[in-house]
């Protein structure tokens, strides 16, 4: 059997040509007819089989079949759990459909949105896409779901195994009820089976290669050696045995970052992807490692699900997977295609019962590497200060992140206490002058012909009446411009009677020296009991006779008798001094406080 014999059109046959494919796979023999005609399929098969040629060529027909006239939108969506998988589904997309007049894009989450929202404002045909960045550009308006026609769902157990089964749902309702829907998973635990039944109907099934089963041409080995060891035995046997290209499969993140940098130190190159590097980073590793500048790339289980590469001669399990079937889809990344490869797994003894686990599901034994430089030594498993038995492996990580951790808050510290010290420097310093809080000056308004007028007098004299607070109110300017407001426990000077106070004292007349042929205007107390009497002696003035003019001519008050104008309205009444057209005191300037005092005309 041949593509042709499939139903596939010549534009897509020459694609496959051109990339080499000359007879079908048996997942892509079962899922591609079917999906010509309009039905669902359900795809259960391994990784390496071809399951993307299997849903992406009928979709490209498919398509081809009915031109869109107007402007392009979204009629087939494909999600997939990682960014690795969407890039390689979208590299498919491109070769298979290099003949047709489609256009595809991909987006997924970990770099700037903007280069993936100007794709889709130009019109797609087929959107790739993870779930979470799909979600968020839905939710800001920037695609439309509703006109989609065909849904690939892959990798569906993953999507569970991964959290993203709820998101799943949530895309599943922004589609249109009416579509063509194929669905791709490895395994068939209860919960995807769930959603089969309630997203297909009628499907097709394509079952191919349980995975319980392992890969037949994989040649499979193992080495027992102790954790301490593993590094100096990865090293050794990568250069023993020739390898050509190797994929390093750790437990943690910190593990494959440890593991990366022992092999470069022993002179081999390598990189390691995992969820904490950034999106740029993970996509540069593995193109440095397709292309062949990288001999060793290093990942965690969910960094490499999905990797697609060609000929790759060797896997090492560098650590065991707690779960059975995630060793076989890590030893499924070679063998890819039908070309052989080798597995070699590490087992330290603390992981003989995950080895116990992996035989049984594969139902026989792996062979045994005897001889090696490090056999293992270490015949018990590490154990905590109570005794109970860990993971070395995650105990490791976790100390590396509280390490990191400390590391920061010790940054994050001297960075504050050096930041408080310079803002604290020109307090210490004795030159320093007390920060006062200057009026705002207010921009005045242009009139009629452009020119700016005036600002009114009452502006200024408010300027300089908050010049002279901060004299006598230290609390208006104590402390540093950005703690002087912020510290509540600080009493308001302007909400007391203080502010009354000085301002009386800073508005009490000035003491003028008596002149010939000038006499000074007498001084009445009004307190209460002064305001309380309305005498006439009070409300008019006449010329002083002949004594109070000598006493007029007497020297100044002393500063005795100036400090108890300071006092206050509580304290005792202020002298407040007459108008007159000889003496002109500071009562008689603009000020916000003029309400407050009585003026006698």
């Amino acid at each position: 059997m041949n593509f042709k014999d499939l139903g596939l059109i010549a534009p897509i046959l020459r694609a496959l040509d051109a990339q080499g494919y000359a007879e079908p796979t048996p997942i892509q023999a079962g899922a591609i007819p079917p999906a010509l005609l309009g039905r669902d399929v359900l795809g259960c098969a391994q990784t390496g089989t071809g399951k993307t040629c299997a849903f992406a060529t009928p979709i490209l027909q498919r398509l081809n079949a009915d031109v869109v006239v107007g402007p392009r939108y979204i009629r087939s969506l494909i999600l997939t759990p990682t960014r690795e998988l969407a890039l390689q589904i979208q590299e498919s997309f491109e070769a298979y459909g290099r003949n047709l007049p489609l256009r595809s894009a991909v987006i997924f989450g970990g770099v700037g949105q903007q280069p993936q929202v100007d794709k889709i404002k130009r019109g797609l045909d087929i959107l790739v896409a993870t779930p979470g960045r799909l979600l968020d550009l839905q939710g800001q308006g920037l695609l439309d779901l509703s006109r989609v026609e065909l849904f690939v769902l892959d990798e569906a157990d993953r999507m569970l195994d991964m959290g993203f089964i709820h998101d799943v749902r949530r895309v599943l309702k922004l589609l249109p009820p009416k579509k063509q829907t194929l669905f791709f998973s490895a395994t068939m635990p209860p919960e995807v089976m769930d959603l089969v039944n309630g997203l297909l109907h009628d499907p097709a099934r394509v079952a191919v290669d349980p995975v319980s089963s392992p890969v037949e041409v994989i040649d499979q080995k193992l080495c027992f050696v102790d954790k301490g060891n593993k590094s100096k035995l990865l090293s050794h046997l990568i250069r023993e045995m020739r390898v050509k290209n190797a994929l390093v499969f750790t437990r943690t993140k910190h593990g494959a970052n440890k593991v990366a940098g022992d092999l470069m130190k022993a002179g081999i190159s390598a990189a390691a992807i995992h969820g904490n590097k950034s999106q740029t980073a993970r996509q540069q590793a593995l193109s440095d490692f397709k292309a062949g500048r990288i001999q060793v790339l290093v990942a965690t289980d969910i960094a490499a699900r999905g990797i697609d590469i060609e000929e790759l001669s060797h896997v090492f399990n560098y650590n065991l997977s707690e779960v059975p079937e995630t060793y076989v889809h890590r030893i499924g990344r070679t063998g890819r295609a039908g070309h052989g490869g080798c597995a070699v797994s590490f087992c330290d003894f603390a992981e003989k019962e995950y080895l116990r686990g992996i035989e049984k599901l594969i139902g026989r034994k792996i062979p045994v590497v005897e001889e090696h430089p490090w056999p293992m030594e270490v015949f018990e498993a590490p154990r905590d200060a109570k005794g109970r038995a860990v993971n070395a492996d995650d105990a490791e990580a976790r100390a590396a992140a509280k390490e990191r951790r400390r590391a920061r808050d010790a940054a994050a510290k001297a960075a504050a206490e050096e930041e408080q010290r310079r803002g604290a420097e020109p307090a210490k310093s004795p030159a320093a002058k007390p920060q006062k809080v200057q009026a705002v000056p207010v921009s005045a308004p242009k009139g009629e012909g452009g020119r700016k007028r005036r600002a009114p007098r009452w502006q200024k004299a408010e300027g300089e009446l908050s010049h002279k607070l901060d004299a006598v109110l230290p609390e208006r300017t104590a402390g540093t411009s950005e703690a002087g407001y912020e510290d509540f426990r600080r009493p308001d000077p302007l909400g007391s009677d203080r502010i009354m106070d000085a301002t009386a004292r800073l508005l009490s007349p000035r003491s003028v020296p008596a002149q010939k042929g000038r006499v000074q205007a007498p001084q009445e107390r009004v307190g209460k009991k002064h305001r309380r009497k309305k005498s006439s002696s009070a409300q008019s003035v006449s010329p002083a006779p002949r004594p109070r003019e000598e006493k007029a001519s007497a020297p100044a008050p002393a500063p005795k008798k100036r400090q108890d104008h300071g006092r206050g309205h509580r304290g005792g009444p202020a002298p407040l001094p007459m108008k007159s057209g000889a003496v002109k005191d500071s009562t008689e300037q603009p000020s916000l406080m003029k309400p407050y005092y009585i003026e006698h005309d």
